[in-house]
């Protein structure tokens, strides 16, 4: 079992930026691929960006591409989102998930393919 533990979100103005954390415990991520995941209010969650658990593979939604940045820090078990010119679309809670990929550099976007999921963290971007 895999625990995530999302922190970072807030309250920002257009154009500013917030850095997401994702704590694991339990296990360690170097067996997981990430992605982080957003679901605003009457919408289907989403996939922002994912990297795969070797080998640093990324996908980015066009939404992200340009503003925000997945990063992994194995040894302190940490997934990162740091997201810049954050626009009011971008409002929504922020999710964290894992996913046991038998294959170390791929990543996944498909949500129904990750088995561990964090509570999430609301950001709120204000025009």
């Amino acid at each position: 079992q895999v625990q995530l533990v999302e922190s970072g979100g807030g309250w920002v103005q257009t154009g500013g930026s917030l850095r997401l954390s994702c704590a694991a415990s339990g296990r360690t991520l170097r067996n997981y691929a990430m992605g982080w995941f957003r679901q605003a209010p009457g919408k289907e969650r989403e996939v922002v960006v994912a990297i795969s658990r070797i080998g640093g593979r990324t996908y980015y939604a066009d939404s992200a591409k340009g503003r925000f940045t997945i990063s992994r820090d194995d040894a302190k078990n940490t997934v990162y989102l740091q997201m810049n010119s954050l626009k009011p679309e971008d409002t929504a809670v922020y999710y964290c998930a894992a996913t046991s990929s038998p294959t170390p550099m791929r990543f996944t976007t498909n949500l129904n393919e990750y088995d561990y999921w964090g509570q999430g963290t609301q950001v709120s971007v204000s025009s």
